[in-house]
């Protein structure tokens, strides 16, 4: 008798866990199905607009109903819009702006994030809280105050105009003293006693441990300066100082008009080539730095 309730008590806990199983599997099924029809929901524009830049104008105009595929691909969009505006020159500004515009404010927020996670000072905690209650603000207000700033101080159509709003962040500093808190402060009151200066403790100790969310916020603001549009449109009419985000609607205006949408689509596809082989290159960075700045240690 007690052999035929273990057996019946065996077959029971093996019903339940081959159903449990089943459901668990079903549940991950369906799951992945939402993950890939989500997938091809994002991919799908990026790929419409491939597609279409590689379609002639008169194959584009031509179709009665959108075709998936390209009978006969062409260049000659790339080559038309490079030659309808600068668009070269555009990069090259855009590479100045970003470049420079990283490099500052990632000396901005470093030294402001060190402060405010190690240094000890009066009002500290008010100081920091008011700073962070700016990004209740709107953006449309911070630009209005920045436009009136730069135009008093005549940089506009300068690349000084350009540069200096964008050289600090609220966010990227709460990101980056975020991460500086995980690090032990025993180090540092250990490096105080050995008589090592504040900013020697920063450049050997703290910017090496924190190198993963240092390189996840240039990359981040890499594609910010790069996707800039309101601010380069406010503060020059300077076409020497245009960006690509200007060069797309210069040439929609002095270009080849607004019809011509392969080859508008080939600028664009021009212009998002390079952000998108930057994340490609450094998806896992990206991903593992805000993970690691968002995390207490």
């Amino acid at each position: 008798m007690a052999t035929e309730q273990a057996t019946f008590s065996g077959t029971a806990v093996s019903d339940f866990s081959d159903s449990a199983k089943k459901r668990r599997i079903v549940r991950q099924a369906f799951l992945y199905l939402f993950l890939v029809f989500w997938a091809l929901a994002v991919l799908f524009p990026f790929y419409w607009m491939l597609l279409t830049s590689l379609k002639s104008q008169s194959a584009y105009n031509s179709e009665v109903q959108p075709k998936f595929y390209v009978d006969e691909p062409t260049f000659d969009n790339y080559k038309e819009a490079f030659s309808a505006v600068p668009l070269a020159r555009y990069f090259a500004n855009t590479l100045i702006f970003t470049l420079v515009t990283t490099g500052l404010m990632m000396v901005v927020i470093i030294l402001a994030a060190f402060a405010f996670a190690r240094l000890s000072f009066r009002g500290r905690n008010l100081l920091f809280t008011l700073f962070l209650s700016l990004m209740m603000i709107p953006n449309e207000l911070v630009i209005i105050t920045n436009y009136v700033t730069i135009t008093n101080l005549n940089l506009r159509n300068s690349f000084t105009g350009l540069i200096l709003p964008s050289i600090t962040s609220v966010f990227y500093i709460y990101l980056l003293k975020e991460n500086f808190e995980q690090i032990p402060e025993e180090l540092y009151k250990a490096a105080k006693v050995d008589g090592t200066s504040d900013f020697k403790y920063l450049r050997r100790v703290m910017i090496p441990i924190a190198r993963p969310t240092l390189v996840t916020i240039a990359i981040l603001k890499v594609i910010e300066c790069w996707n800039l549009y309101v601010w380069p449109r406010l503060i020059t009419d300077d076409k020497s100082y245009y960006l690509v985000s200007n060069g797309i609607q210069e040439i929609r205006e002095h270009g080849f008009g607004r019809d011509n949408i392969p080859a508008m689509m080939a600028a664009v596809v021009a212009i998002s080539v390079p952000l998108v082989i930057l994340f490609l290159i450094f998806r896992n960075k990206i991903m593992a730095g805000v993970s690691r700045g968002g995390i207490k240690a």
